[in-house]
């Protein structure tokens, strides 16, 4: 699942289970939780039992592997859109550990691996100081409060792309400087770390983030995304070598904004995807400079 995703930002989506909890504001509306009570699945709670696929939902990596190959394009595949892979939870140690094995598997796979749990990752992991140059690692951000938490945690591991998935974007984010626990500013675009008061580059972080994904929320419910933190993001990518990749404006937008007399929402784009009903256009790029 699936073979063609509708996130804009990857080529497929694929779950090895079903199954999360919350762990901070982002998590309020979850979109995954709503989709498997839907489907008549209690796998959102901390210690209520994960959802595991079958061997056919498996087999599907394998498949987009050997059809990227012959078209000589790697193709990108999110893990996991209906989890979070580095959770720690009992149900699923056996199943990440046939994950891992079906990555290395898959050369032809750019995976992007997001998780809120960036903690997790050196010890869950098996690749230590030498990722796979196919294996992205991202993590979601929704305020700065999060972003000093996460990133922070983020930029200690070696992965090829590091990324941020600031959706639902909740309150601006200033990834130029996030601030350590001894006070030191770090920038996470540039990879430098400056004193305090943010007057003077006195090191280098060892890795940084490559590209930025920004998103306001979706749902019936949804909190709004004001459009100057986005043009912020967007600002803090372009001045550095990152890429920004606008995905959505959210629901609220597409309620409260109103093109040709109707609202955007009224007119089927209830998330604000679509690039036509936005103020301006916003930039859909990937690392490495291909854009969408």
């Amino acid at each position: 699942m699936s073979d063609n995703s509708k996130i804009e930002w990857t080529d497929h989506t694929f779950n090895p289970w079903w199954g999360c909890s919350r762990v901070s504001p982002a998590c309020r509306s979850c979109y995954a939780d709503a989709q498997a009570q839907r489907y008549g699945h209690q796998v959102w709670r901390r210690k209520g039992p994960r959802q595991m696929l079958s061997d056919a939902n498996w087999a599907k990596p394998h498949r987009w592997n050997r059809a990227a190959e012959a078209a000589g394009k790697p193709a990108k595949v999110f893990c996991a859109s209906m989890a979070d892979v580095f959770e720690d939870h009992a149900d699923v140690a056996e199943a990440r550990e046939r994950l891992w094995q079906v990555i290395e598997d898959t050369p032809w796979l750019r995976w992007q691996l997001l998780t809120k749990r960036p903690e997790n990752v050196a010890a869950m992991a098996p690749w230590g100081t030498s990722w796979p140059g196919h294996v992205w690692l991202g993590t979601s951000v929704e305020n700065q409060r999060f972003a000093e938490q996460r990133i922070l945690t983020l930029l200690r591991i070696p992965a090829p792309v590091l990324f941020l998935s600031c959706e639902p974007l909740l309150g601006p984010v200033d990834l130029r400087n996030l601030r350590a626990g001894n006070g030191a500013l770090i920038d996470c675009l540039a990879g430098d770390v400056k004193t305090s008061d943010g007057r003077e580059v006195y090191a280098a972080c060892p890795n940084s983030v490559s590209w930025v994904i920004a998103g306001g929320e979706s749902g019936p419910k949804s909190r709004e995304t004001n459009i100057e933190w986005v043009r912020d993001l967007v600002r803090q990518c372009e001045d550095t070598s990152a890429a920004a990749f606008v995905k959505q404006l959210g629901t609220a937008y597409a309620r409260d904004v109103f093109v040709g007399g109707r609202s955007v929402y009224a007119q089927g784009d209830r998330k604000a995807g679509d690039p036509t009903f936005w103020p301006e256009p916003f930039p859909r790029r990937f690392p490495g400079g291909e854009s969408r």
